[in-house]
């Protein structure tokens, strides 16, 4: 029996147009408990409803939460891109935030 277990990282767009970024072992559990606000301190407990909008799998949890910490530092619309699985948006908007680091710092 393969007893492996995937780790999914996902996004959320929550009813007032917030992104919320986590990752899980069971994104169907995962979105019902935010759907149902289990935890009233969650930051999707008062933006309920929250819809899917983005989910990727991977083989191991280290690589999930290293992916889970690097998409919530990217900017909105970094994030839109990637939800629209706009690689080449994804590349200029990389392209333009390593210009304005260049510029600040000399």
């Amino acid at each position: 029996m393969n007893y492996s277990q995937s780790f999914t990282v996902y996004i959320l767009e929550c009813a007032d147009g917030k992104y919320y970024t986590g990752s899980t072992t069971s994104l169907e559990d995962r979105i019902n408990e935010h759907q149902m606000g289990i935890d009233p301190f969650a930051f999707t407990y008062s933006r309920r409803p929250v819809k899917l909008v983005w989910s990727e799998t991977f083989e191991t949890q280290l690589e999930a939460i290293a992916i889970e910490r690097q998409l919530k530092g990217w900017s909105r619309a970094k994030k839109e891109a990637l939800i629209r699985r706009d690689w080449e948006a994804v590349h200029e908007i990389v392209k333009a935030e390593r210009k304005r680091r260049e510029k600040m710092h000399g």
